[in-house]
């Protein structure tokens, strides 16, 4: 079994090896995929005087729990998230300052932060998601035949910047199979019952459309029979690559734009003979871990605070600084707390609306055009 174990971490370390040296086997940024940060005026912020400022000073407050610990971190490009010695002193400071006090919380940002604008106000896509609720047990029983998956065991992922500088922020997720390292199982595959005996449910859901909207949603309550909600959160993922099933639909004239969540779970549950089929487009797969606290929980490790949390691309957007968005319907400042699949690039964004029905028929359908702005002490010096 020792010799075994040697085995296999010596492939891994050959496989990962060979990666690196091969560096067209490594996913690369787009070149039109870069950020640029201009330094502006807070005046130049429309809104900024009318906006509930305030609002996000209880989000801000989580962060910095975890900022004075450990700086944020920018995966690709130059890094201008700053060290924690550059947080310390923002983060003292808005202890002093009240969850309810506007112009507190202004005074605060304008004293402490320099806003950047992001690639000199190019457009991009913010959407917004939720914390979904489902009913489950912890055994497979009755209705409950779908399972949620804790991370596989044989599951490996393996940060390329481990082996080469040049590939920081990029990773590969695979599984040892005979003396090779390769991709781990797809969406079809695991709804097929690759994972069985391979891997334990956390536990087991009613709704199999559910089951695959909390995986982009990443977090989540299932309430158990004796009426107990079991939090789950985001662990692990597959490797593969995000693929909206929406926009297949589209493609396939199924549905009609605008394509919301609501529309396409309306459309799956109606086409049950078609509906997995179409679920495994999307061949990236979520694994979950049971979570302590109540409440989503975001990549940061700090529990989301309804519209004014926002998952964003830590590529390019620190965690844990503020980002102004402006909208044709919103203008307001949010923490960036959390990452997922789909989000990708410099200005792209999904807010967090919280939890429950209203919170999932105002996150579906949110589709919006916008500009961010990106909040950092005054004391990081950023390079033009």
């Amino acid at each position: 079994m020792i010799e075994g174990k040697r085995t296999r971490r010596f492939m891994l370390r050959l496989c990962c090896a060979a990666i690196c040296l091969l560096s067209g086997c490594a996913e690369k940024m787009p070149a039109s995929e870069t950020i640029r940060l201009t330094p502006i005026s807070f005046a130049a912020l429309e809104g900024w005087n009318t906006a509930n400022v305030a609002g996000a000073i209880p989000a801000l407050a989580k962060s910095c729990g975890v900022l004075g610990k450990k700086a944020p971190d920018v995966g690709m490009g130059p890094s201008y998230a700053g060290k924690v010695a550059e947080w310390r002193e923002p983060c003292a400071a808005l202890k002093t300052v009240g969850a309810d006090d506007g112009e507190a919380a202004q005074a605060f940002f304008e004293t402490y932060f320099t806003p950047y604008r992001i690639n000199d106000g190019q457009d991009g896509l913010f959407t917004g998601y939720y914390q979904a609720q489902l009913r489950g047990a912890l055994t497979k029983e009755g209705p409950y035949q779908t399972p949620l998956w804790q991370r596989p065991d044989d599951m490996l992922s393996i940060d390329l910047g481990d082996f080469r500088e040049a590939l920081k922020g990029q990773k590969i997720t695979g599984k040892i199979k005979g003396h090779n390292l390769v991709p781990y199982d797809d969406r079809a595959q695991v709804a097929a019952g690759s994972l069985d005996g391979r891997a334990k449910p956390l536990v087991w859901v009613d709704d199999p459309i559910g089951a695959f909207f909390l995986e982009i949603q990443g977090s989540g309550q299932v309430v158990l029979p004796d009426g107990k909600p079991l939090y789950v959160g985001y662990d692990a993922q597959n490797g593969h690559g995000y693929t909206p099933i929406g926009r297949v639909l589209a493609e396939r004239g199924a549905l009609g734009k605008p394509v919301t969540m609501q529309k396409i779970r309306a459309w799956l549950a109606a086409h049950p003979d078609q509906a997995q089929h179409v679920m495994n487009q999307n061949a990236s797969v979520v694994f979950f871990r049971e979570q302590k606290q109540e409440g989503a929980v975001g990549a940061q490790g700090v529990t989301l605070t309804p519209l004014h949390s926002m998952a964003v691309d830590r590529s390019f957007v620190p965690l844990g600084a503020p980002l102004w968005v402006e909208t044709a319907n919103r203008k307001t400042l949010v923490i960036a707390q959390d990452t997922g699949g789909a989000i990708k690039g410099p200005v792209r964004g999904d807010l967090f609306w919280g939890a429950g029905p209203e919170a999932e028929a105002n996150a579906g359908p949110m589709q919006e055009t916008g500009k961010a702005v990106l909040f950092l002490p005054k004391t990081i010096k950023v390079e033009p």
